[in-house]
């Protein structure tokens, strides 16, 4: 049996961040990883076109200034060969590699409340012992399978992008099927449109996207961001979303038309993203956000040239940033194409597949290769699918059947010694999710040392902090318009599973100041037990002291 301080699972962006830090902090650290190389979802999401939706400089971790100073960034936007190859050169600096083990899936933990530790079982057999337990597998790395009538039949090529094959996919000739207009069905399509013979894009809901306004990083740019990128994570820890933009504090209906057009005008041509802070009540209010709407729909009607496809294109029923937006690079003009159809399936919806395609109700269409752009179970998908056991045998699964409960996201009731890094509760995909992972673990560290420190060995969420905080979280929602539209933060687009809002929308900023109090408070919400059972205090980290 394996014994070590911190068990770490996943081997993304979080994971290597947590190993890191925790063992220059001094702990024996190990990380499962099921995969067999690092990267997470950049090493699984390889599909043509796949790039961060968050600008490179800001999409980079802080906690090395020389790093910072090493790597050069080729775009505004990476790509995702080079975003993997920047987290591999991440692991190789520090040497990270030697406490990764690859192709090591988690199927069971179990916590043994005698000795105060977690057993964990992978699906080879081998079992490892830990003090404490990190969860870093993700919020988009389950991916969402479809399941259509008689898909067994089909004798093409069905790949999901969340799990594109690390070989060459050759579209050259070929006609393709895209099911999906999220972010991935998104940046895929105007890449394969230029090699393939025909591709039909199958969609469901029309989605907003602003432009990325991608392009090369020069020289000059690339050291002005060095020159001054302390400042540059100073202002993203201290924007509501962590990326650097702070909100417009106007009011998008208290300026005139002619004004509000010219600072959409600007948003539109550089923020990606932070189109949204444009103003401040862009995702509070309707009607500010339905001046959003009008803009935006103008711009996206200009870039179709075809009548019959251009209307379907645009989205309806649902306000602007209620449902995650992409950040596109021709999306749009792809279907100016003349290889480049739309399918509505609102309209035209999926019978069956067959064995050389899909049959809709208006007749079969043939298809060489079919890819599945349908997402994922996000949030809880990757957290749910091994059975975790906290105290009195009680699952995970268990405890969250209503929906997921958490004390500031980062810890469970129940389940003494687990850290989830972003999850549920926490900003999570509201936010950069670089900046979210690196205040998380800092924070973390901060109050595994000081339980050392104070000889406590066991921590726990009290039940009434996360009954709390759950409901500040699904609160908050309410204040914006993200609660008016079915989406994967509230759950709604895997069947079956509960409809609670999941992310914190309170901002980072907000956030990190409910981390902080809570520390400096003593970690309150929190319980701490010595090895031999009794109740204990864990003061405030030194720093919050003085």
């Amino acid at each position: 049996m394996n014994e070590t301080d911190v068990l770490i699972i996943g081997a993304g962006f979080a994971g290597i961040r947590a190993l890191h830090t925790m063992r220059s902090a001094g702990k024996r650290v190990t990380v499962l990883e099921a995969s067999a190389d690092v990267g997470g979802v950049w090493y699984h999401n390889g599909y043509p076109g796949a790039r961060c939706d968050v600008e490179s400089y800001d999409y980079s971790y802080r906690f090395s200034p020389e790093l910072e100073q090493e790597w050069r960034w080729s775009e505004r936007y990476a790509q995702q060969p080079e975003i993997l190859r920047y987290i591999r050169h991440v692991v190789e600096r520090f040497d990270l590699r030697r406490d990764i083990l690859f192709n090591t899936r988690m199927a069971d933990a179990r916590y043994d409340e005698a000795a105060q530790q977690w057993h964990v079982q992978c699906e080879d057999g081998r079992v490892f012992k830990s003090r404490t337990l990190m969860l870093c597998v993700g919020q988009l790395s389950t991916t969402k399978q479809p399941t259509f009538k008689g898909q067994e039949r089909y004798a093409g090529t069905i790949i999901h992008s969340g799990d594109w094959p690390h070989h060459p996919v050759d579209f050259v000739g070929k006609r393709v099927a895209i099911i999906g207009t999220g972010s991935s069905g998104m940046q895929m399509t105007p890449v394969i449109a230029a090699k393939c013979a025909h591709l039909h894009v199958f969609q469901r809901t029309a989605n907003y996207s602003i432009p990325a306004a991608n392009a090369p990083v020069s020289d000059e740019e690339d050291r002005a961001v060095k020159a001054n990128y302390r400042a540059r994570r100073e202002q993203a820890a201290n924007s509501p979303s962590g990326l650097g933009f702070l909100p417009n504090k106007t009011s998008a209906l208290a300026v005139t038309a002619e004004e509000r057009e010219q600072v959409y005008e600007a948003a539109w041509n550089r923020l990606g993203f932070g189109f949204a802070l444009a103003y401040y009540d862009i995702l509070l209010n309707k009607d500010a956000n339905d001046t959003a709407v009008e803009f935006i729909c103008r711009k996206l009607r200009a870039r179709v040239h075809k009548p019959e496809v251009r209307e379907k294109l645009i989205p309806t029923g649902h306000a602007f940033g209620s449902r995650r937006p992409s950040v596109d690079s021709g999306y749009f003009e792809a279907f100016n194409r003349d290889n480049v159809s739309l399918v509505d399936v609102r309209e035209t919806p999926i019978v069956e597949f067959t064995a050389g395609g899909i049959r809709t109700s208006a007749g079969e269409l043939p298809f060489d290769i079919i890819i599945f752009a349908t997402g994922f179970d996000a949030f809880t998908g990757s957290l749910l699918r091994p059975r975790i056991a906290g105290r009195g045998g009680r699952t995970l699964q268990q405890k969250w059947a209503e929906g997921p409960v958490t004390q500031l996201g980062v810890a469970v009731s129940g389940f003494p010694n687990l850290f989830i890094v972003v999850g549920p509760g926490s900003p999570s995909l509201l936010s950069n999710v670089l900046v979210s992972t690196e205040e998380q673990v800092d924070w973390l560290e901060a109050l595994i040392r000081r339980m050392d420190e104070a000889g406590v060995t066991e921590f726990e969420a009290t039940e009434a902090a996360e009954v709390d905080w759950t409901a500040q979280v699904q609160a908050r929602a309410q204040e914006t318009l993200y609660a008016s539209t079915p989406s994967f933060y509230n759950g709604a687009e895997v069947a079956g599973k509960p409809r609670v809002f999941m992310p914190y929308s309170g901002g980072v900023r907000g956030y990190r100041r409910l981390l902080e109090q809570c520390a400096r408070e003593g970690y309150t919400g929190f319980q701490f037990r010595r090895a031999d059972g009794g109740e204990a205090a864990v003061g405030p980290p030194r720093a919050a002291v003085a």
